[in-house]
């Protein structure tokens, strides 16, 4: 089947290592960054944290991020083709406002990790069963026309709010943070040898994987700033982040990113 020049390629980058590795830097400085606003700027966690629910600062996290990534979504479904800068700092916006989001949902709403987590795979798998639905594939290879772009950020915004919370409730267990980042990385390596030696549906695979690159973010990103008797490094959140972001940068400048191919139902 031919394709026009406008749809050859999707309006995201092509599945490579390089990509997976970006994803996991930028789900872990969403954790850094927006813990670094919540808690560390809007004092959330400490003594002095507002009581009244309009200050709350995961609730004011959530909007500064929010909308920040609102308006780069517009601009990734405004342009005409892939741009990894304006990708990426959409993908970092979406996981530090997920961050954010799951923290209001799990502490300030008291619906705990439990009951946040099952709330949000909830939402993600309504969001992949509606695009699934309306455009009839989940494929990034659909990801070139403004409906399977407004699904693709609506589901990768709930993959991230559920990633944060689910990281958190295992590494709130026995686990701990190292204990719970070599679970979620054991269960990417599975992912990733189902995908190189088995037949499973690869869209499938690329989502199980994608959602699951959040928690392992999250967790590491905790146990990178989280207090000694919490079993975190307690680095500083902003230098941190700073790190991570200095990290992301260099990645997207020496990793040459190509966009995906288009309309290809079985391409990840």
């Amino acid at each position: 089947m031919s394709h026009s020049p406008h749809d050859a390629l999707a309006k995201v980058p092509a599945v490579t290592l390089g990509f997976w590795v970006i994803k996991i830097l930028a789900t872990t400085f969403g954790e850094t960054a927006g813990d670094s606003v919540s808690m560390t700027w809007l004092g959330e966690t400490t003594a002095n944290a507002p009581t009244s629910f309009w200050l709350n600062g995961y609730l004011i996290g959530t909007a500064i991020f929010g909308l920040t990534l609102a308006v780069l979504v517009f601009l990734q479904i405004r342009a005409r083709r892939f741009n990894p800068w304006l990708y990426w700092a959409a993908i970092i916006a979406s996981t530090t406002a997920g961050t954010t989001m799951a923290d209001f949902v799990t502490r300030s709403m008291g619906i705990g990790y439990p009951g946040g987590s099952l709330l949000l795979l909830g939402l993600v798998l309504a969001s992949l069963l509606v695009w699934r639905l309306s455009l009839g594939t989940v494929s990034i290879s659909s990801v070139h026309e403004p409906r399977a772009e407004l699904f693709y950020w609506v589901t990768i915004t709930f993959s991230q709010t559920l990633g944060t919370a689910l990281g958190d409730w295992i590494a709130d267990g026995p686990l701990g943070y190292l204990g719970s980042a070599a679970i979620f990385g054991g269960v990417l390596a599975l992912i990733a040898l189902a995908y190189f030696r088995t037949s499973l549906d690869r869209v499938a695979l690329f989502w199980a994987a994608f959602i699951l690159t959040r928690p392992l973010g999250a967790v590491v990103g905790d146990f990178l700033d989280k207090p000694h008797a919490k079993g975190g490094l307690e680095l500083s959140r902003p230098l941190a982040s700073l790190v991570l972001g200095l990290a992301i940068v260099a990645l997207i400048l020496f990793l040459r990113q190509r966009a995906a191919p288009a309309a290809l139902s079985t391409e990840v």
